[in-house]
């Protein structure tokens, strides 16, 4: 096994959902085979579509699944379907490139410029220790390498815990060449119910600035915390994904109403009420909103397969 980065646009011709698969030609299969069973992490190209001269693309390393299986594409035989699981979005998106320093190796010349043959094929292995460099600086928040960046009269929040072994002054680029066996224990804990819950909940806050979706209200208390809290569309319970797409933003009150199906979200992000469950107080609570107060960037918005799901599987309506 050997893990990999996978390119994915945000309006991809391929019928991905980076959550739950991967759609790839035969062209990369070898590559893909190589990581069954392991990590992989995805990449955003600057070309936001299939257009040659498209751009808008943050050009990042924006979250991480593991590999399970491939499987043959019964409409297309010349393309197949990686099954993923365990997708994490970074709290924080990492650059290809970071003050001179390359996260993959293999995107740099010898002449310390970006090796774009390499950077143009959608699917690249890569080494353990490149992988740690990503998702460990995507997670510095989480793991305690650095503090989760507010508005400056904000109190930064404090990290889940420190991870053993790395010590306060220590870059997202000083890691060594080769991961240890600590650094292997570690990985470990991107499968743990805890860190996941911390990284989801970090993210799914910095895409709605710490306010309510529905509401509109943001607090910070005297500790420096977001009272929000970040709510998943369809649990994990039921196989939801730690996705921001799989995530709102919700105070305490509204969040134990979505769990419980007395509000829901229509395709047009509209709000949807059980019938004859809510009081009437229940308007002063939205403060006269009728919609979801969306994320700025599209990319982080609600997926449409996870409201179908709440809408179809929880609401009351």
């Amino acid at each position: 096994m050997t893990k990999a980065v996978f390119t994915t646009k945000s309006s991809s011709a391929y019928d991905d959902l980076p959550e739950v698969r991967y759609h790839f030609p035969k062209t990369y299969l070898n590559q893909v085979c190589k990581a069954v069973g392991d990590w992989v992490v995805y990449y955003e190209p600057r070309r936001s579509t299939i257009e040659p001269g498209s751009r808008g693309g943050a050009q990042v390393y924006f979250a991480m699944a593991r590999l399970d299986r491939i499987i043959a594409d019964g409409s297309r035989g010349d393309h197949y379907f990686a099954e993923m699981s365990q997708f994490l979005q970074f709290v924080r998106p990492v650059p290809f490139k970071e003050g001179g320093f390359y996260y993959e190796a293999g995107l740099e010349k010898s002449d310390g410029s970006t090796n774009r043959g390499a950077f143009g094929r959608a699917v690249r292995n890569i080494t353990d220790a490149e992988f740690d460099r990503i998702w460990q600086t995507g997670f510095g928040h989480v793991i305690g390498l650095e503090q989760r960046l507010r508005p400056v009269r904000d109190i930064p929040e404090e990290p889940m815990h420190p991870i053993t072994g790395f010590s306060e002054s220590q870059s997202a680029f000083s890691y060594p060449d080769e991961p240890s066996e600590q650094d292997r224990r570690i990985v470990e804990q991107l499968i743990s119910r805890p860190f996941r819950d911390r990284a989801f909940s970090a993210a799914v806050k910095d895409a709605y600035s710490d306010t309510c979706a529905m509401s509109g209200i943001r607090i910070i208390n005297g500790g420096g915390r977001s009272e929000v809290q970040a709510a998943h569309i369809r649990p994990v319970e039921h196989l939801g994904p730690d996705s921001v797409r799989n995530g709102i933003a919700l105070s305490g009150t509204l969040h134990w109403m979505f769990d419980r199906g007395l509000i829901s979200v229509d395709d047009d992000y509209s709000l949807l009420f059980a019938k004859d469950r809510l009081p009437d107080s229940i308007d002063r609570l939205l403060g006269g909103n009728s919609k979801l107060l969306l994320p700025k960037r599209a990319d982080l918005r609600p997926h449409r397969q996870f409201l179908a799901w709440h809408r179809n599987e929880v609401f009351k309506g």
